[in-house]
């Protein structure tokens, strides 16, 4: 072939951020093609929207598809380099003054063919080098997808809980608050009670915090191993087939090592602090709510907006948004325009429900995001994977307490610009959401959604 076309050629199968031969190729909506590690390792933490650094242009991050012709074509120009090399004279065996192009999986060793029948090596296992490198290049390709996968996995983990050591102060404080708020309205004889439930807090929000900074170190330890062995089997693929047969074995055997050992997030839970007397005085309020139901399609439950008050990392560097599912809403028949509240709702044991108040115009209009909306007053439940997850709306926010199951009492307090959540089987709070901004009528909400 002419040297300037097989320049041109050799070009063309050649990523422009690592300058080697495509390894597992990947190609853009421009048109522009990458290796795959080359792109995860240099857009996994940046926007939905990137810029193509060969034309410039702004293209969407995606769960890429491997380019089939661009791979095959990256494995003949390795092919006909490896034959070149396996041509040399310094490759001949010394014995047989043939060519060595045989690898034997035991010994690591290249052979000629003779010296492969030969009666020390007959009982290995024997490939062509070409087959062995593409083989065991492609194994290592599928790994490194796995171990990106790892790594994506401690990132979002270790940014999840520096997120939660940052506001846990915050939510200690507010949790205090309205610890104290509810007590301040009991007779002064629950002194003593008040006082070992705050100290209690204080003391499970000081463990729960030190277990997350001795989490944070170990993750962020492992986070950096994971990157750090990634790119060096990156590097490793990208090797000449003859080095890559050479250390295969130990680098496979460090990647299964580290897969193994994966470090698991704190999963912060305060316990439930039951106040004596709670139902007994939210009874005073209590009112039968009537619902009509209604099967709508919801916002509610696009669970990828409550991450979204953290931060995600997917394997392909695309945004975590679960698919949309059939919300079944349920409104109050009344409307409340002044006084004090409470009714009951039974959840049981199930997950992926929110209930509350919204304001009587938020019906209206179903098209909102729970995070980018006034007027709904939302404790809810959504469940990923084997671990359910409390959060309440205006502001979006995780609540760091048991799930409840059975009964949830909601107390709607409208001249205290209040709605609070509770917990009957422990007779805890939940939560409370505090100046809230009733517009003249509010209806009782429930929402639960089957994903």
């Amino acid at each position: 072939m002419d040297s300037r076309i097989m320049k041109a050629f050799q070009k063309e199968i050649t990523c422009s951020l690592c300058m080697k031969y495509f390894v597992d190729p990947v190609t853009l909506a421009c048109g522009h093609s990458f290796c795959r590690p080359c792109v995860y390792l240099g857009w996994h933490d940046l926007p939905d929207h990137v810029t193509c650094s060969e034309c410039k242009q702004m293209v969407q991050k995606r769960n890429f598809k491997t380019n089939i012709c661009m791979k095959k074509l990256a494995a003949i120009v390795r092919k006909t380099s490896l034959w070149q090399f396996l041509s040399s004279e310094e490759h001949m065996c010394g014995a047989h003054k043939e060519m060595k192009k045989i690898f034997c999986e035991e010994d690591k060793n290249f052979l000629c063919l003779l010296c492969s029948k030969s009666q020390e090596h007959e009982a290995h296992k024997h490939w062509t080098i070409e087959i062995a490198a593409e083989e065991h290049r492609e194994n290592m390709v599928k790994k490194m997808r796995c171990l990106w996968e790892k790594y994506c996995e401690s990132y979002r983990n270790l940014t999840m809980e520096m997120l939660i050591m940052g506001s846990w102060e915050n939510y200690i404080n507010l949790r205090r608050e309205a610890i104290r708020v509810e007590y301040g309205k009991m007779p002064a004889t629950y002194y003593e009670e008040e006082k070992h439930h705050l100290e209690r807090l204080q003391k499970e929000s000081k463990d729960i915090f030190e277990q997350l900074k001795e989490s944070k170190t170990r993750m962020a330890h492992m986070t950096e191993m994971l990157r750090g062995i990634y790119e060096e089997v990156k590097e490793i693929c990208h090797r000449p087939d003859v080095e890559l047969l050479q250390v295969f074995g130990d680098t496979l055997h460090r990647i299964e090592s580290m897969q193994l050992y994966i470090v698991q997030p704190v999963n912060p839970e305060l316990s439930a602090g039951p106040i004596t007397g709670l139902i007994d005085r939210l009874n005073s309020f209590r009112v039968d709510i009537t619902l009509c139901h209604e099967k709508v399609y919801s916002h509610i439950f696009l669970y990828g907006e409550l991450r979204s008050v953290n931060v995600a990392c997917s394997p392909q560097g695309s945004s975590l948004i679960i698919p949309t599912s059939e919300c079944f809403l349920a409104w109050g028949t009344h409307t409340f325009s002044t006084g004090r509240y409470y009714w009951e709702v039974e959840v049981g044991d199930s997950w992926n429900w929110a209930l509350g108040v919204c304001n009587d115009d938020w019906k209206n209009n179903r098209n909102y995001k729970i995070n980018e909306v006034e007027g709904l007053f939302l404790l809810g439940c959504v469940k990923e994977g084997s671990q359910c997850t409390l959060f309440t709306t205006s502001p979006l926010a995780i609540q760091y307490v048991p799930r409840p199951i059975g009964l949830i009492g909601v107390f709607l307090d409208y001249e205290g610009r209040t709605v609070s959540f509770i917990n009957v089987a422990q007779s805890s709070l939940i939560h409370s959401i505090l100046f809230c901004s009733f517009s003249p009528l509010v209806n009782a909400v429930f929402c639960c959604s089957h994903i």
